[in-house]
């Protein structure tokens, strides 16, 4: 029977895999047939997760993705191994929290630097190979998903460099779109409410809680498995014609037009 959601034969790479949502988005990758190329700066835990998934399935780099030389050198070996790249999750990303008047400036520079350049140097390198794979004729699936969050939307306290980030995602989403799309590189964002991660355990904490709780719907947060799932239908052949959108899964903390 035909699901449209296999990612049988795809090979993807994710970004900030070696725990939360990015860990949970490569197990589920490998469950639905595909092959995952792991990247994190967290060496030891990128190697339990392949030994997790097996070696045949997984795979790993170390480095980080505010480094254009290694994100560059790190798509050429994922192409040089396995022949070509279907699918990009940019999902690393930090917190360096701060009130505005008090953030400095490397405090700033180090969230845009991986939030927001990082996601640009991986959608880049990644998509030229997708367009230089296009043009040759070769038509086999592309699509790529940049992670943001409802503070890209909505703004939000103590973090206006998380925010900035997340908000140019969205922009870089839909500006590849724009560019793309032609080619048949699909490029969509997945703006994610609160998930039980590390990254969230302040927000999580009893003294915000109930707070944050009580402007979400369904009455409780994601947990990273479940946050995994449009991620996937994103990569997958059930949205190929979707793009340069993006998807709220937050349990309806965000509702509208």
């Amino acid at each position: 029977m035909f699901n449209p959601m296999s990612l049988k034969d795809h090979h993807v790479v994710v970004t900030g895999a070696a725990q939360g949502i990015g860990e949970a988005v490569a197990r589920l990758v490998v469950e639905l047939g595909g092959h995952v190329s792991l990247v994190d700066v967290q060496a030891d835990k990128l190697q339990q997760l392949v030994t997790d998934l097996g070696a045949s399935r997984a795979d790993f780099h170390v480095g980080s993705v505010s480094d254009p030389k290694f994100v560059q050198h790190m798509v050429d070996q994922v192409v040089q191994k396995h022949g070509r790249i279907n699918g990009l999750v940019n999902n690393a990303g930090i917190v360096r929290a701060a009130m505005i008047t008090k953030m400095s400036a490397d405090t700033w520079q180090q969230v845009i630097d991986v939030n927001l350049s990082g996601v640009f140097y991986c959608l880049q390198a990644v998509g030229r190979h997708m367009i230089d794979r296009a043009e040759s004729g070769d038509t086999s699936p592309a699509s790529i998903v940049n992670i943001s969050s409802d503070a890209g939307r909505r703004g939000t306290i103590g973090q206006i460099n998380y925010g900035a980030a997340k908000s140019g995602v969205l922009g870089i989403t839909m500006s590849a779109a724009r560019e793309w799309s032609p080619k048949g590189v699909r490029i969509n964002s997945v703006c994610f409410g609160v998930v039980e991660t590390e990254m969230t355990e302040t927000i999580r904490s009893e003294k915000f809680r109930d707070r944050v709780m009580a402007q979400v719907p369904m009455g409780r947060f994601s947990t990273p498995e479940e946050a995994s799932q449009p991620v996937c239908f994103l990569l997958s052949p059930a949205s190929s014609y979707i793009t340069g959108q993006y998807l709220s899964v937050n349990g309806g903390y965000t509702i509208g037009m």
